[in-house]
């Protein structure tokens, strides 16, 4: 028989999904004709795209996805349960064995574990129990966890409370962890500001991207407006669908999430398409390791990601928008959803925009723990309720996107560009920076630097003029991470390179998501390449060979050369690992798998991190 749900899942699910309609999806089957055919089905199998959101219904009213959860969100929305169960089990914030009320997870990757994160889970072991325990009452548990996106409060927790809402917090000791997981606890986020620049009144003059932060009130559309809000979206009316497009081509904006494709060019392929509807969505899913500039722009500024992506959906002829936001951010969640709401009611989201005749609507789409979804075709499947599994090219998303039609996507910083290049005019844009990198650019900050933060510097500007804003290095740099945990290391001597995609393509360096990362010689260079390494190795969605066999064969001889255990020389090894690097490149379906071995590889050439007999005893 199969597994029932109880009262509260059922409950659960029918508030995202509204009342079963017939016994063929979850409600009483009634007698006579209902129980020979079935009515209904159709219209439960194109609410697919709704399992992602029923899934975490399920998660955060009950902690868990029971057997009878999972088999009512089958007969509501007619999925096949092994497909529902291949689902669930392909994220790691959703759990389809019980477990306590809350989960904690402490993050333990790159920026949080040079600030003391292995010490903060050593004292968690002692104080609270060993990893993955219930505590002595039952109701809390706590895991380590990959990055969290706040690498400049590091170390950081995330908590996933049942019944109430999530919690992310930086600036995290083991007293965090009672303050989340307390039944009566009413959590404040804390952390300073993240965008050091906009607390002085001196150093916010000139910004671009980072002008409302700090100054503007995130949960008011009038505050919004008041300092300009929405003017970009009246100028684009004022231009046309192809003027906006125009203005974007001539600014020369580049992708701000790592590939650093023309924007423009995106544009004109999805609104030149004649295949209907057209769809444009936000990637907010920033799990790159050392990244937060997108978590702050959400937090901040949530109105100006509305805007920007009203006015890409407009250039494009896209008819619905969706913003694929990271399952770890809570505080950006709850503020896009209020943002969303008050611009559907003030008349900025609808079926007339602003009275001008133009329909857009959009829809906030909640990720669950997945690095490869911030793969543009993984991210299409997770929205239509699929595994975040990516998909082959050709076709490419301007021609079959998510749900097989035209699609346009960028990150968030991509499209906040947008609302700049409207307000003073592609030239004008075009001419801060350099002639292949043009406009501001954002650059996240963290390690072991005196000001962690998310900082703006035009195009150009050199790595040493990044760190001279974050207030210079702590100790004696040792390295730089650029780019994540995707990209690659650089030297001290490196310094004086400018970060521009001309120059990072002929310095065989790479900017990627705008992580600048630094570690001084306290920090042990081995144990971040390594975590690193088994990063890769758990994120790997498994699909392909090259990436599921390479980034374990990876680590399998980074672990070799440290413990001295080298299957022949040493030269034999390090030669391995560059055969797997060059494999993964070639063959992986997806970026991941081709950027799984950057940093390792910068690290064995360019820092010599494993040149020496006995790396580590």
């Amino acid at each position: 028989m199969a597994a029932e749900p109880t009262d509260d899942e059922r409950a659960a699910v029918d508030e995202l999904l509204g009342p079963p309609g017939t016994g063929w999806v979850g409600g009483e089957r009634e007698p006579g004709a209902e129980r020979r055919f079935a009515r209904g089905g159709r219209a439960a199998r194109e609410q697919r795209d709704l399992l992602l959101p029923a899934l975490h219904a399920l998660q955060s009213r009950v902690g868990w996805i029971s057997r009878g959860g999972l088999t009512y969100v089958c007969r509501r929305l007619t999925v096949p349960p092994a497909e529902a169960y291949g689902v669930a089990t392909f994220y790691a914030m959703f759990s389809v064995e019980e477990r306590p009320r809350d989960v904690v997870h402490v993050c333990d990757d790159l920026a949080c574990r040079i600030a003391g994160a292995k010490e903060l889970c050593e004292a968690l072991e002692d104080r609270v129990g060993p990893e993955g325990t219930p505590t002595t009452d039952g109701f809390a548990t706590w895991h380590r966890s990959p990055c969290l996106g706040m690498c400049e409060q590091a170390p950081a927790m995330l908590g996933q409370r049942s019944g109430r809402p999530d919690v992310a917090l930086g600036g995290a000791s083991v007293e965090t962890f009672g303050s989340i997981v307390r039944p009566d606890a009413s959590v404040v986020y804390a952390g300073a500001d993240a965008a050091p620049q906009t607390w002085d009144p001196a150093t916010r003059d000139g910004l671009r991207l980072l002008r409302r932060v700090g100054v503007v009130d995130p949960s008011s559309i009038d505050d919004y407006r008041v300092h300009g809000g929405y003017e970009a979206l009246r100028r684009a009316h004022e231009l046309g669908p192809d003027g906006v497009i125009r203005e974007v081509t001539d600014a020369k904006l580049m992708g701000r999430g790592g590939a650093a494709f023309p924007t423009g060019v995106k544009w004109k392929a999805v609104s030149e398409q004649t295949v209907r509807p057209h769809y444009f969505i936000c990637n907010a899913d920033e799990s790159e390791p050392g990244t937060f500039k997108d978590r702050v722009l959400m937090e901040q500024d949530p109105f100006g990601v509305i805007e920007s992506l009203t006015i890409a959906g407009y250039a494009t002829g896209s008819e619905h928008g969706y913003i694929y936001i990271r399952g770890e951010y809570p505080l950006a969640t709850e503020r896009l959803e209020h943002a969303i709401g008050e611009a559907r009611r003030h008349g900025f989201l609808g079926d007339d925009v602003m009275g001008e005749g133009f329909a857009f609507d959009v829809e906030l789409r909640r990720g669950a723990g997945a690095y490869i979804c911030g793969e543009e075709t993984a991210l299409f499947n997770s929205i239509e309720g699929k595994r975040g599994e990516p998909r082959n090219k050709p076709p490419f998303p301007v021609q079959r996107g998510v749900f097989g039609k035209p699609t346009g996507i960028n990150n968030v910083e991509t499209l906040v560009n947008v609302l700049e290049i409207l307000r003073i005019g592609g030239p004008a844009y075009a001419a801060i920076g350099t002639e292949g990198s043009t406009g501001p650019r954002l650059f996240c900050v963290s390690g072991t630097v005196a000001r962690p933060g998310l900082y703006e510097v035009a195009s150009g500007a050199t790595l040493r003029e990044v760190l001279e804003l974050a207030g210079g290095v702590a100790g004696t740099p040792k390295a730089i991470l650029l780019g994540g945990a995707a990209g690659g290391f650089v030297t001290p001597d490196d310094l004086d390179i400018r970060l521009t995609f001309e120059d990072a393509r002929a310095g065989g360096y790479t900017l990627g998501s705008g992580v600048v990362m630094v570690f001084d010689e306290s920090v042990d260079l081995v144990d971040i390449v390594m975590r690193i390494a088994r990063f890769f190795r758990d994120e790997s969605c498994g699909q392909c060979v090259p990436c599921r066999v390479g980034t374990v064969r990876q680590e399998e001889a980074l672990h070799r050369l440290v413990h001295g255990r080298e299957l022949g020389s040493r030269q034999q090894e390090l030669a391995l690992i560059d055969e797997i690097a060059q494999v993964m490149r070639d063959a992986s379906i997806c970026g991941l798998g081709q950027t799984a071995a950057s940093a390792v590889q910068s690290a064995v050439q360019r820092l010599h991190l494993f040149d020496a007999e006995g790396v580590r005893a």
